[in-house]
């Protein structure tokens, strides 16, 4: 033994955390997809979309609120996949693509914002907040694995 073992994909603990985990998923991406049309968060993401090298043009193209409402459809829709994915399970990978593409980006402006770094007694400190992405995007990953060995 190589110090792994099988997942029992059955278990009622592995599915109880998978079924958290997936509302979880969609009530944090429901949540913030919805704050995305307030001009606070419009605001506060300006930053990030215009320093990153995806996405810095869209401001050109749209304004402020345009741009953080379309970001805060498709977390809105991302939720909703997750959600009735577990009626209808074609639906998994669709979410599960749109998490990683989503979280992989989100993660990606703490490489491509100025400033977002900061020294804190000795220790680089960001915005914690865009952290939980890192779970985020695991779970989409897994939702991905799984969609493959039971599809």
């Amino acid at each position: 033994m190589n110090g792994t073992t099988q997942l029992n994909l059955e278990s009622r603990l592995y599915k109880t955390g998978y079924y958290i985990s997936l509302f979880g998923a969609a009530l944090i991406l429901f949540w913030i997809g919805i704050f995305k049309f307030t001009p606070t968060e419009s605001a506060a993401i300006k930053p990030l979309v215009e320093n990153h090298f995806l996405t810095f043009f869209v401001y050109k193209t749209a304004g402020v609120q345009t741009v953080s409402n379309a970001i805060g459809a498709i977390e809105i829709i991302i939720a909703l996949l997750l959600i009735f994915s577990v009626k209808f399970a074609s639906l998994r990978k669709y979410a599960a693509i749109g998490m990683i593409i989503t979280f992989l980006i989100t993660l990606s402006y703490l490489f491509t914002t100025p400033g977002i770094w900061k020294i804190v007694d000795g220790l680089p400190v960001t915005d914690f907040f865009i952290l939980k992405d890192l779970m985020l995007l695991g779970f989409g990953l897994m939702i991905v694995q799984n969609n493959r060995n039971n599809g």
